[in-house]
């Protein structure tokens, strides 16, 4: 089977939290309004799926192109179990609920599932724009959990300004929020497990206020240092230069500026996805140019060799 970069069709989730800017200003299509999430890269048995756009495997869902292609297409270590990752964009024109996520072992335990820590890149951000970030330097879980008795939120929860180009690793178990005003490229574990811990009393669209999970997020809520996160986000071992974003045992981020031309190699130890947060550029493979342009994402087969990226754009290069 040919192997080559193979640009993905989204899919789209509405929130009531969710904005414009994915419509607006990202030309993202969608019979859903307000478009608080496209799913770029998505390989899930809920309706939401990845689908080629391009070459001789178009209309083919990336699901059924890696049953087609084997294994290898995804690692040579990849068992043809779930799929890895879950790449989004998420429009955060208000606050999303203060939520946290278990980690493997809890979500084996309680739900056959896996768990989901996740690594935020700030697209986009609004001047003085917030996130919620682990809880206040000196608050503890039992200062968590009396916070949520008390109703005292505000007391316990870190709140972190946000600006354009940066970016947040958020392990299981880290209590967290996007706040209004944000357009963030989220990578994250294949999971939707979530638990809402506060949702400032808001209804969804059938008129009732949205269920909370306090007594899951008890569960599995505790107060990491910086030092703790940075020990999970680089546990690959990688080096730490300013284009790595995460170097975990879940996923390794790069962040490429690229201004002209450079090389890549997709082994056989993972696939790469690429997502285009700006600018536009070509990828050259086997003599042949696929164009990837801002908001678009681009899926490179495991084992397809060497390829080269050309242009002027700011690209997140993801893979296991």
């Amino acid at each position: 089977m040919k192997l080559y970069p193979m640009k993905l069709k989204y899919s789209t989730s509405t929130a009531i939290w969710g904005g414009t800017k994915l419509a607006d200003e990202w030309g993202k299509k969608s019979s859903l309004s307000p478009i608080a999430e496209t799913w770029e890269l998505a390989v899930r048995d809920d309706g939401m799926m990845s689908y080629i756009e391009n070459g001789e495997e178009r209309g083919l869902s990336l699901e059924d192109y890696i049953k087609k292609a084997g294994n290898s297409a995804v690692s040579d270590s990849y068992d043809g179990g779930r799929f890895p990752l879950l790449i989004k964009f998420i429009d955060a024109a208000k606050d999303l609920s203060v939520q946290v996520h278990p980690n493997d072992e809890y979500a084996k335990k309680e739900h056959n599932d896996s768990g989901k820590t996740e690594m935020w890149y700030i697209v986009d951000a609004e001047e003085g724009a917030e996130i919620v970030c682990g809880l206040k330097d000196g608050k503890t879980d039992e200062d968590f959990a009396r916070a949520v008795r008390e109703n005292d939120y505000s007391s316990v929860l870190r709140r972190v300004k946000v600006k354009k180009g940066e970016s947040y690793f958020i392990p299981a178990g880290l209590a967290h929020a996007i706040c209004g005003g944000i357009l963030i490229a989220e990578i994250q574990q294949n999971s939707d497990l979530t638990y809402r811990i506060y949702d400032y009393d808001r209804v969804g669209a059938d008129g009732k206020k949205r269920q909370l999970h306090v007594e899951r997020a008890l569960d599995v809520v505790r107060a990491f240092d910086e030092e703790e996160i940075n020990a999970i986000r680089y546990a690959g071992g990688g080096e730490r230069d300013p284009e790595c974003l995460a170097d975990s045992e879940y996923c390794s981020v790069r962040k490429i500026e690229l201004d002209g031309k450079r090389a890549f190699c997709a082994d056989e130890t993972s696939f790469h996805c690429l997502l285009c947060v700006d600018g536009d550029a070509e990828i050259i493979f086997s003599g042949e140019a696929t164009p990837i342009a801002r908001g678009e994402c681009v899926f490179v087969p495991a084992n397809m060799g060497e390829y080269e990226l050309r242009g002027k754009a700011c690209l997140l290069l993801s893979k296991i």
